[in-house]
């Protein structure tokens, strides 16, 4: 089992990544699990960029400190695109508000800055990029998408982040309100990883 780092120190998304990688999940252990503590400034204007910007971070810090073991480094970024916010919070998902605001707080604001939007504006997708940095240098991305709308009440206890308001039509419940297997199966991160475990094939990697 080829080993892989995964650029998070979120246990909710190592949780995801773990049950949707299957198995490969006994190869993955998170930066912070690796011994690695970084301050990562995500400047990159895309999802993609600050998924690379993070996974070279790792890599160099594993460098850095003589690490030699050969693995696949990996970084996600991820958010929340409202159409009549004009795309926010995007790349800024985690950071709108500030970082230590609870993610209860940031969605309510995000509802009271909606609350006279219609429900044929409240358009809206989660969007996951995934960076990944081979032994060889190699850095390869894909992205995974996941359409919705914005609800009018925080709704649902599981997941976390924004899926309390991300509605989804064609399951009637939001985000928040599906099993972690339902979850998985349709998430934004799942089809990104599912994407990434084909390039781990093609490298025999997987």
């Amino acid at each position: 089992m080829f080993q892989i780092i995964f650029a998070t120190g979120n246990q909710g998304k190592m949780r995801e990544i773990r049950a949707i990688l299957g198995e490969m999940a006994a190869g993955i252990t998170s930066m912070k699990e690796a011994g690695i503590d970084l301050e990562i400034e995500e400047n990159g204007t895309t999802f993609a960029e600050n998924a690379v910007i993070k996974a070279q971070a790792v890599a160099e810090a594993l460098r850095a400190g003589g690490d030699a073991r050969e693995c696949v480094v990996m970084a996600d970024d991820s958010g929340l695109e409202i159409d009549c916010l004009n795309g926010e919070p995007g790349v800024y998902s985690a950071r709108y508000l500030g970082e230590e605001t609870p993610f209860d707080e940031k969605s309510r604001d995000l509802l009271a800055r909606m609350a006279d939007v219609q429900e044929e504006d409240r358009s809206a997708r989660f969007v996951c990029a995934i960076a990944a940095i081979f032994p060889d240098g190699e850095t390869v991305t894909s992205e995974g998408i996941v359409e919705g709308r914005i609800g009018h009440e925080l709704r649902g206890d599981n997941g976390f982040g924004y899926d309390p308001i991300f509605y989804l039509p064609e399951w009637e419940r939001t985000a928040a309100e599906l099993t972690d297997e339902e979850k998985n199966r349709i998430s934004h991160r799942s089809k990104a990883l599912e994407l990434m475990k084909e390039e781990l094939r093609k490298r025999k990697y997987a």
